[in-house]
Protein backbone atom coordinates (compact mmCIF):
# COMPACT_ATOMS: atom_id res chain seq x y z
CA UNK A 1 0.00 0.00 0.00
CA UNK A 2 1.32 3.59 -0.76
CA UNK A 3 2.11 5.23 2.68
CA UNK A 4 -0.65 7.80 3.74
CA UNK A 5 1.79 10.20 4.40
CA UNK A 6 2.99 10.40 1.11
CA UNK A 7 -0.08 11.67 0.04
CA UNK A 8 -1.36 13.74 2.40
CA UNK A 9 -0.59 17.72 1.62
CA UNK A 10 0.72 20.06 4.66
CA UNK A 11 -3.27 21.27 4.90
CA UNK A 12 -4.48 17.61 4.38
CA UNK A 13 -5.34 17.61 1.46
CA UNK A 14 -4.63 14.40 -1.07
CA UNK A 15 -1.48 14.69 -3.34
CA UNK A 16 -3.03 12.50 -5.40
CA UNK A 17 -0.67 13.48 -8.53
CA UNK A 18 2.03 12.76 -6.45
CA UNK A 19 0.88 9.53 -5.80
CA UNK A 20 0.25 8.90 -9.36
CA UNK A 21 3.53 10.17 -10.68
CA UNK A 22 5.34 7.59 -7.66
CA UNK A 23 3.51 4.81 -9.46
CA UNK A 24 4.27 5.50 -12.46
CA UNK A 25 7.85 5.61 -12.32
CA UNK A 26 8.17 2.90 -10.53
CA UNK A 27 9.61 4.47 -6.88
CA UNK A 28 6.21 2.97 -5.09
CA UNK A 29 7.33 -0.15 -5.99
CA UNK A 30 4.47 -2.92 -5.21
CA UNK A 31 1.28 -1.45 -4.23
CA UNK A 32 -2.26 -3.17 -3.42
CA UNK A 33 -5.01 -0.35 -4.03
CA UNK A 34 -5.56 3.08 -4.90
CA UNK A 35 -5.61 5.34 -1.80
CA UNK A 36 -8.91 5.94 -0.76
CA UNK A 37 -8.43 9.60 -0.90
CA UNK A 38 -6.94 9.54 -4.49
CA UNK A 39 -10.44 6.97 -5.88
CA UNK A 40 -12.04 10.30 -7.35
CA UNK A 41 -8.72 11.22 -8.61
CA UNK A 42 -8.50 8.49 -10.55
CA UNK A 43 -12.09 8.13 -11.92
CA UNK A 44 -11.67 11.94 -12.71
CA UNK A 45 -8.11 11.36 -14.51
CA UNK A 46 -9.30 8.68 -16.66
CA UNK A 47 -12.67 10.13 -17.29
CA UNK A 48 -11.77 13.83 -18.58
CA UNK A 49 -9.02 12.50 -21.00
CA UNK A 50 -5.93 12.57 -18.81
CA UNK A 51 -5.37 9.15 -19.14
CA UNK A 52 -6.00 9.05 -23.00
CA UNK A 53 -3.76 11.92 -23.27
CA UNK A 54 -0.70 10.45 -21.52
CA UNK A 55 -1.23 7.32 -23.66
CA UNK A 56 -1.13 9.47 -26.88
CA UNK A 57 2.17 10.92 -25.02
CA UNK A 58 4.00 7.35 -24.68
CA UNK A 59 3.00 6.83 -28.59
CA UNK A 60 4.36 10.02 -29.42
CA UNK A 61 7.87 8.86 -27.99
CA UNK A 62 7.26 5.09 -29.53
CA UNK A 63 6.80 6.56 -32.82
CA UNK A 64 9.71 8.60 -32.41
CA UNK A 65 12.27 6.07 -31.64
CA UNK A 66 10.74 3.21 -34.05
CA UNK A 67 11.21 6.11 -36.93
CA UNK A 68 14.64 5.97 -36.33
CA UNK A 69 15.85 2.46 -36.24
CA UNK A 70 17.05 1.19 -39.34
CA UNK A 71 14.59 -1.76 -39.83
CA UNK A 72 16.53 -2.85 -43.36
CA UNK A 73 19.86 -3.03 -41.67
CA UNK A 74 17.93 -5.86 -39.35
CA UNK A 75 17.72 -8.50 -41.75
CA UNK A 76 13.94 -8.60 -41.13
CA UNK A 77 14.92 -9.29 -37.25
CA UNK A 78 13.97 -6.14 -35.82
CA UNK A 79 11.16 -7.04 -33.46
CA UNK A 80 8.69 -5.20 -31.20
CA UNK A 81 6.73 -6.18 -28.32
CA UNK A 82 3.23 -5.42 -27.22
CA UNK A 83 1.13 -6.00 -24.30
CA UNK A 84 -2.24 -6.66 -24.47
CA UNK A 85 -4.32 -5.36 -21.38
CA UNK A 86 -4.20 -2.03 -21.53
CA UNK A 87 -1.69 -2.07 -24.04
CA UNK A 88 -3.48 -2.63 -27.05
CA UNK A 89 -6.70 -3.76 -25.90
CA UNK A 90 -8.18 -1.47 -22.94
CA UNK A 91 -10.58 -2.87 -20.46
CA UNK A 92 -11.69 0.25 -19.31
CA UNK A 93 -15.34 -0.84 -20.05
CA UNK A 94 -14.67 -3.18 -17.27
CA UNK A 95 -13.17 -1.05 -14.62
CA UNK A 96 -15.94 1.57 -15.10
CA UNK A 97 -18.22 -0.80 -13.91
CA UNK A 98 -16.21 -1.92 -11.11
CA UNK A 99 -14.91 1.02 -9.59
CA UNK A 100 -11.71 1.68 -11.40
CA UNK A 101 -9.50 -0.25 -9.81
CA UNK A 102 -10.86 0.05 -5.73
CA UNK A 103 -12.77 -2.91 -5.43
CA UNK A 104 -11.06 -6.34 -4.91
CA UNK A 105 -9.68 -8.24 -7.99
CA UNK A 106 -12.54 -10.69 -9.07
CA UNK A 107 -10.74 -13.19 -11.44
CA UNK A 108 -14.29 -14.83 -12.16
CA UNK A 109 -15.78 -11.63 -13.25
CA UNK A 110 -13.16 -10.34 -15.14
CA UNK A 111 -12.69 -13.57 -17.10
CA UNK A 112 -16.47 -13.26 -17.87
CA UNK A 113 -15.08 -9.67 -19.08
CA UNK A 114 -12.61 -11.26 -21.35
CA UNK A 115 -14.58 -14.02 -23.05
CA UNK A 116 -17.31 -11.29 -24.33
CA UNK A 117 -14.24 -10.38 -27.01
CA UNK A 118 -15.39 -6.44 -27.05
CA UNK A 119 -12.36 -5.03 -25.12
CA UNK A 120 -11.98 -2.14 -27.72
CA UNK A 121 -8.02 -0.81 -28.59
CA UNK A 122 -6.71 1.42 -26.73
CA UNK A 123 -6.40 4.16 -29.81
CA UNK A 124 -2.73 5.34 -29.12
CA UNK A 125 -1.30 2.05 -29.53
CA UNK A 126 -3.27 0.85 -32.55
CA UNK A 127 -1.47 3.74 -33.73
CA UNK A 128 2.13 2.65 -32.84
CA UNK A 129 1.27 -0.49 -33.70
CA UNK A 130 0.27 0.22 -37.10
CA UNK A 131 3.28 2.40 -38.09
CA UNK A 132 5.89 -0.45 -36.24
CA UNK A 133 4.50 -3.34 -38.61
CA UNK A 134 4.54 -0.53 -41.77
CA UNK A 135 8.29 0.36 -41.13
CA UNK A 136 8.67 -3.28 -41.05
CA UNK A 137 8.91 -4.82 -37.68
CA UNK A 138 8.36 -8.07 -36.63
CA UNK A 139 5.56 -7.71 -33.95
CA UNK A 140 5.58 -10.44 -30.85
CA UNK A 141 2.36 -9.92 -28.41
CA UNK A 142 3.24 -10.71 -25.06
CA UNK A 143 0.45 -11.27 -23.07
CA UNK A 144 0.18 -12.93 -19.38
CA UNK A 145 -3.15 -13.77 -20.04
CA UNK A 146 -3.59 -18.11 -20.29
CA UNK A 147 -3.52 -20.12 -23.02
CA UNK A 148 -7.58 -20.99 -22.46
CA UNK A 149 -7.77 -18.01 -23.46
CA UNK A 150 -6.05 -17.84 -26.49
CA UNK A 151 -8.79 -18.26 -29.48
CA UNK A 152 -10.89 -15.22 -27.76
CA UNK A 153 -7.68 -13.01 -27.06
CA UNK A 154 -7.03 -13.65 -30.84
CA UNK A 155 -10.05 -12.69 -32.59
CA UNK A 156 -10.64 -9.56 -30.05
CA UNK A 157 -7.43 -7.89 -31.34
CA UNK A 158 -8.32 -8.86 -35.05
CA UNK A 159 -11.79 -7.51 -34.15
CA UNK A 160 -10.06 -4.24 -32.59
CA UNK A 161 -8.06 -3.72 -35.83
CA UNK A 162 -5.32 -5.16 -34.88
CA UNK A 163 -3.62 -7.98 -37.23
CA UNK A 164 0.08 -8.62 -39.14
CA UNK A 165 1.72 -9.70 -35.77
CA UNK A 166 4.62 -13.12 -36.04
CA UNK A 167 3.44 -14.25 -32.81
CA UNK A 168 0.69 -14.43 -29.84
CA UNK A 169 2.52 -15.93 -26.59
CA UNK A 170 0.21 -16.55 -23.81
CA UNK A 171 0.97 -17.98 -20.09
CA UNK A 172 1.18 -22.04 -20.79
CA UNK A 173 0.75 -24.49 -17.35
CA UNK A 174 4.49 -24.36 -17.45
CA UNK A 175 4.50 -20.54 -16.82
CA UNK A 176 2.02 -21.00 -13.44
CA UNK A 177 2.64 -19.15 -10.35
CA UNK A 178 5.49 -17.25 -11.87
CA UNK A 179 5.77 -13.59 -11.37
CA UNK A 180 4.89 -11.30 -14.49
CA UNK A 181 8.53 -10.26 -14.78
CA UNK A 182 10.01 -13.66 -14.68
CA UNK A 183 7.53 -14.77 -17.28
CA UNK A 184 7.97 -12.26 -19.77
CA UNK A 185 11.79 -11.76 -19.48
CA UNK A 186 11.42 -16.11 -20.28
CA UNK A 187 9.52 -15.22 -23.51
CA UNK A 188 11.60 -12.53 -24.63
CA UNK A 189 14.60 -14.89 -24.02
CA UNK A 190 13.62 -16.94 -26.61
CA UNK A 191 12.77 -14.42 -28.84
CA UNK A 192 16.54 -13.42 -28.76
CA UNK A 193 17.18 -16.66 -29.36
CA UNK A 194 15.78 -16.97 -32.16
CA UNK A 195 18.29 -14.06 -33.92
CA UNK A 196 15.59 -11.06 -33.01
CA UNK A 197 17.03 -7.74 -31.69
CA UNK A 198 13.98 -6.50 -29.78
CA UNK A 199 14.41 -2.70 -30.43
CA UNK A 200 11.21 -1.79 -29.08
CA UNK A 201 8.36 -2.71 -25.72
CA UNK A 202 5.51 -1.09 -24.95
CA UNK A 203 3.32 -2.09 -22.49
CA UNK A 204 1.55 -0.56 -18.87
CA UNK A 205 2.82 -2.36 -16.35
CA UNK A 206 6.93 -2.28 -15.63
CA UNK A 207 6.74 -6.25 -15.14
CA UNK A 208 5.92 -5.88 -18.63
CA UNK A 209 9.18 -3.87 -19.76
CA UNK A 210 12.17 -5.20 -16.65
CA UNK A 211 13.85 -8.44 -16.19
CA UNK A 212 16.31 -9.03 -18.82
CA UNK A 213 16.53 -9.58 -22.27
CA UNK A 214 15.10 -6.06 -22.57
CA UNK A 215 14.03 -4.46 -25.35
CA UNK A 216 16.58 -1.07 -26.13
CA UNK A 217 13.66 1.27 -25.99
CA UNK A 218 10.92 0.50 -23.90
CA UNK A 219 7.65 2.70 -23.47
CA UNK A 220 5.49 2.35 -20.29
CA UNK A 221 1.91 3.23 -21.04
CA UNK A 222 0.09 4.97 -18.02
CA UNK A 223 -2.23 2.77 -15.54
CA UNK A 224 -3.17 4.11 -12.07
CA UNK A 225 -5.46 1.11 -11.36
CA UNK A 226 -3.56 -1.96 -11.10
CA UNK A 227 0.06 -3.23 -10.49
CA UNK A 228 1.14 -6.63 -11.94
CA UNK A 229 4.79 -7.74 -10.45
Amino acid sequence: MYPKQHIVGAEGDPNCESWKYSIEVNNAGTWYSIPRPCIEFVREYINTGGYLADSRSAAAFSLTFARSVKVGEGKGMDAWIFDVDETLLSNMPYYKATGFGTEPYNETSYNEWVETGLAPALPATLSVYKWVKKLGFKIFILTGRPTSLAAITQQNLIDAGYSGWEKLILRGPEDEGKKATVYKSEKRAEIVKQGYTIQGNTGDQWSDLIGYAVSKRSFKLPNPMYYVP
